[in-house]
């Protein structure tokens, strides 16, 4: 007997379970049951499961019977003309939806010439197989499957026009693009979901190598196009500060704090600041400048406390300041309240990108690289016509990763600019390549996408043809400008006297085993003393026994653990020896130094 499962929980067991599903299925056909039922069969485990819970991932698919499509011609010229909606063909028992379980009990045709008897279901279309990011990649059957995954991901990345009342929006951060254009070759997906909001610019695309500076995955950059606006962004960020109300009628002031508020900072910093300590729109500023200078009253916990009841109170400096290490101008302030009725501050800070080395840059088809070379467009290599290319590639980062498409895309780049109207390369169904080839031989080019080029530095022509075309790139989000880094002196943290991590801590640089080793081959002892030995303490340490001293505060003087006096000496050591000294006392496990004699 066959198990029948309702949402997870047994409710019967029956003799014939293909005949049962059947019933069910031409009962949801006919209407009889919800559209949203599914109706699964596992073999395996003789068990059926229907399933009716809401959380489901469900998709169309056109059912087939007998070798037949249930949709036909005329059900899609009348969806064509307006007179259908899919809703129409569901009641009609012409389209269902089906979730990842029943999807196991069908077969699915990509078209209607794949359809065979054996064909329980056939896809509306065959593009609808790909998720909305993979289905912006152009040609992408002729792709490895995961550099599609990896231009699906990058797409998210890409910065484009997210919207269109940006300068409205106080965001937390955005990255917008200042010349957003629509691809020459586009998917129907991106015409219809990003017709308005482009992620890209189509720049002309050479494929060659040029001094070794485009090696591996970096890319050369034509400084003239860069010039005339290619690639340029802006970075925006929302800076926010409320002035609390407090209990016993205390409240954060903003203004201009007092030179005697605690923790004021460098007068230069507040010098950007309007009367009411504000900083004012189209106000440029730099790192660790002040937008809105607030004071606030004593913490009333810790430190505070003993100030409030020693009478010596007094307020703290607690302003809004730029992070460091970004600077921009101010776009935007907008003064409002909480819920809770507090005084609400916000300031846009907007920052203008221009590519420089080591920014992000990446096609739909996976292939992600950084700037290595910012050439002077004198330099850059010509074609007869006078063409010099927005970027040049490196020719080994095709074959290797079997992003044919990207050729294609090339080729249809360059019929599209040429007849002046977008090329479709919706996959499976796009723009046949061997007629775009045919297509541009017509138009006076090579099939092949091939041209001969002349050096820009020495004028000879080039031994090889190289393959030269539009192709449409995404700058990425990651700027090295929100990653360069480099510190001398800088806070550090109060336990460890290390140095803080990260840069947005103004953290130091990691010397680690392999960076020490760097210092040793090179011979550069001393600076490897100097670095280790910074942070220096010391200790007192019996002469004898090797145990360590301690203050007796008491007598004040210097004991062992035991309580005996010693013959001490004076000790250096790194501070996070100290620590660690002191970590193995938390485990009971005694340390004994041995002190040796210098020389």
């Amino acid at each position: 007997m066959t198990d029948v499962f309702l949402d997870g929980e047994i409710i019967d067991d029956v003799e014939s379970p293909e005949e049962i599903r059947e019933n069910l299925l031409e009962k949801r056909r006919n209407g009889e049951l919800d559209q949203e039922v599914s109706v699964h069969y596992n073999e395996d485990k003789d068990e059926i499961r229907i399933n009716t819970d809401s959380g489901r991932v469900m998709r169309p698919v056109v059912i087939v019977e007998d070798g037949e499509p249930r949709l036909n011609e005329d059900d899609m010229q009348d969806l064509e003309d307006g007179d259908l909606t899919l809703e129409d063909l569901e009641e009609d028992g012409k389209i269902e939806y089906i979730d990842a379980e029943e999807e196991e009990n069908a077969y699915v045709a990509m078209n209607e010439e794949e359809v065979t008897d054996e064909h329980t279901h056939m896809e509306l279309d065959s593009e609808i197989i790909h998720g909305l990011s993979a289905s912006l990649t152009v040609y992408p059957e002729h792709n490895r499957g995961d550099r599609v995954n990896f231009g699906a991901k990058m797409a998210g990345q890409g910065l484009g026009m997210p919207t269109r009342e940006f300068h409205q929006r106080f965001d937390t951060q955005e990255n917008v693009l200042t010349y957003a254009q629509q691809p020459i070759v586009e998917t129907n997906t991106y015409d219809t979901l990003l017709g308005d909001h482009p992620i890209g610019q189509n720049m002309v695309i050479a494929l060659a190598s040029f001094d070794g500076y485009n090696i591996e995955d970096a890319v050369i950059m034509n400084k003239a196009s860069i010039e005339r606006g290619l690639g340029r962004s802006m970075y925006m960020r929302t800076y926010q500060t409320e002035a609390k109300r407090f209990y016993g009628g205390q409240k954060d002031d903003i203004g201009i704090p007092d030179k005697d508020v605690r923790g004021y900072r460098r007068e230069e910093v507040y010098e950007h600041l309007d009367e009411d300590g504000i900083v004012n729109p189209e106000t440029e500023v730099d790192s660790d400048d002040v937008i809105v200078g607030k004071t606030s009253p004593p913490k009333f916990l810790g430190g505070g406390g003993e100030e409030m009841k020693m009478g010596l109170a007094d307020r703290r400096e607690t302003s809004l300041t730029v992070r460091h290490g970004e600077e921009g101008v101010i776009d935007k302030v907008m003064l409002s309240e909480t819920g809770d009725g507090d005084k609400l501050i916000k300031a846009k800070m907007r920052e203008y990108r221009v590519p420089e080395l080591g920014d992000k840059f990446a096609t739909r088809h996976g292939q992600k690289g950084v700037i290595g070379m910012i050439a002077p467009e004198e330099n850059m290599p010509f074609t007869k016509q006078g063409i010099t290319p927005d970027m040049i590639l490196s020719t080994h980062a095709i074959p290797s990763r079997m992003t044919v498409s990207q050729i294609i895309e090339l080729i249809g780049g360059k019929v599209g600019a040429l007849r002046g109207e977008k090329v479709d390369a919706t996959s499976y169904h796009g723009e046949d390549k061997d007629k775009l080839r045919d297509q541009l031989e017509e138009l006076g080019f090579e099939s092949s996408g091939k041209e001969t080029m002349y050096n820009g530095v020495t004028g000879e022509e080039m031994d090889a043809e190289i393959m030269i075309g539009p192709g449409y790139y995404l700058k990425l989000s990651h700027m090295v400008g929100d990653k360069v880094h480099a510190r001398s002196r800088g806070p550090v943290t109060l336990l460890t006297k290390q140095p803080t991590e990260g840069r947005s801590q103004e953290g130091g640089l990691r010397l680690g085993e392999m960076e020490k080793d760097v210092f040793v081959g090179h011979g550069a002892s001393l600076l490897l003393k100097e670095r280790f030995g910074a942070d220096t303490t010391e200790i007192k340490v019996d002469a004898d026994s090797g145990d360590v001293g301690y203050l007796d505060r008491e007598e004040n003087k210097v004991i062992k653990h035991s309580g005996e006096s010693g013959d001490f000496e004076d000790v250096e050591m790194p501070h996070a020896m100290l620590l660690l000294l002191d970590e193995l006392k938390s485990l009971m496990i005694d340390t004994d130094i041995e002190v040796e004699e210098e020389g």
